[in-house]
């Protein structure tokens, strides 16, 4: 019971008050200020996954099983398809069995089913091929709504993504392309350490080869420019060590795999020796793979990618773990659907993050006459339903369709219906 100021007593009725505010308030207002429950958002429409496809792209796809461009459609009773990039037929093939039948929109549902299945901790092959499924599962999820992924990983967080060149087109010289880079909008051009000679790969001297290399592109990039250099793990530690003392006076933005990277244990022996930002990264899948590395903050940029990863879903969970420990996001690229999507996590995410892009970044690429806004070094939001992205199957070659759901091994579930190992 409430009194009033004429001290009369009354009893509080939400419904009554509501009545009285909407009567009180203009015609049109009321709806807007008091919607109805049914119009606070829009309902995502019941939804099977009836199918999976696999489609073969050629061109310039690499022929590895962890890191393709090929393209995986998965298709819904809503007619609703979802786009997604990367995987092997084998692994994407066993991966589609697990989710026919199942509801597109449960996605960390379908990635822990996924990932348990078949009982194994999974591998970097699989983890791909799961990154890719996922990908179209929340291309599935942003058409369904009518929003660009980007809204449903907490909206934007910057207006673009600032982008470093791997691949430059040559000027003539390092100090020139690199300039060029520079002027062309990019934030940092970003090269290969020193290669083998016709002798072999040896390592010392082409340590100083590389530094001599970082010399010219410093200078390029001028000083207000940035430079990176990638040494693609071949170096062993007293060289990794080296070559890092020689170039930190440069003031690289980071070093990238300078050391092998069978054992991460060895970045505890390494972090304390070089001072030179460090980023690692681009061999490892979900966030298992890093965690010691950034728990222990022993690098200074992640450079794991998309869908390496295990897809927007784990992504993201990286991206937080990484903002914890103050590391910032320069991931490698892997296809062109896959930096379209890598748009949505890094434009949606806090923190210093980069991306990386081929050459002048046009595309030529017949199978996505729609993917990303790529303009003068920075990528820009796509403000479309999903990722954004328009797949055309006709330049493309069918490799696999998968519409019967197979689970061989099984998987429990407790209590709540929350999965776990079997």
């Amino acid at each position: 019971m409430s009194v009033d100021l004429a001290g009369r007593q009354w009893r509080y009725n939400p419904l009554m008050r509501r009545r009285s505010l909407l009567k009180a308030l203009p015609a049109g207002l009321a709806a807007a200020v008091l919607p109805g429950p049914r119009s606070a958002h829009a309902a995502l429409p019941k939804m099977k996954i009836t199918g999976v496809k696999y489609y073969h792209v050629g061109g310039d796809t690499r022929p590895i099983f962890n890191q393709s461009s090929e393209i995986v459609v998965v298709e819904t009773d809503a007619g609703i398809t979802g786009i997604g990039e990367g995987g092997h037929r084998d692994s994407i093939e066993q991966l589609a069995g697990l989710i026919i039948g199942e509801n597109p929109s449960r996605i960390e549902h379908l990635w822990q089913l996924m990932y348990r299945h078949y009982f194994y901790p999974p591998g970097r092959e699989k983890i791909h091929a799961l990154g890719a499924i996922d990908l179209a599962l929340w291309d599935i999820k942003g058409k369904a709504l009518g929003v660009p992924v980007y809204e449903l990983l907490g909206g934007l967080t910057r207006n673009f993504v600032e982008c470093y060149a791997t691949g430059f087109p040559d000027r003539g010289s390092l100090k020139e392309s690199a300039r060029a880079c520079i002027e062309f909008g990019y934030r940092a051009y970003r090269f290969h350490g020193a290669d083998a000679g016709p002798d072999g790969y040896k390592a010392r001297r082409e340590v100083d080869r590389a530094a001599e290399m970082c010399r010219q592109v410093r200078e390029g990039v001028g000083e207000d420019g940035d430079w990176a250099i990638d040494f693609h793990t071949r170096l062993d530690l007293p060289d990794a060590v080296r070559l890092c003392g020689l170039i930190e006076p440069l003031r690289p933005l980071f070093v990238e795999d300078p050391i092998r990277s069978e054992n991460p244990e060895v970045y505890r022996t390494f972090r304390p020796m070089v001072k030179v930002p460090l980023a690692v990264g681009e061999h490892y899948g979900d966030r298992w793979d890093a965690n010691m590395l950034i728990e222990n903050q022993l690098f200074d940029f992640s450079r794991v990618t998309l869908p390496n990863a295990g897809g927007i879903t784990e992504f993201m969970k990286l991206a937080a773990l990484c903002e914890t420990h103050y590391i910032g996001l320069v991931p490698h690229f892997t296809g062109p659907l896959a930096e379209a999507s890598l748009v949505h996590c890094l434009a949606a995410s806090s923190g210093p993050h980069l991306m990386e892009m081929r050459g002048l970044g046009k595309l030529e690429a017949p199978h996505l006459p729609e993917v990303y806004d790529f303009r003068a070094g920075k990528l820009y939001p796509v403000n479309k339903p999903g990722l954004g992205v328009t797949f055309d199957p006709s330049q493309a070659q069918l490799v696999l369709e998968v519409k019967e759901q197979s689970r061989p091994i099984p998987l429990f579930q407790r209590p709540d219906g929350s999965i776990t190992n079997w």
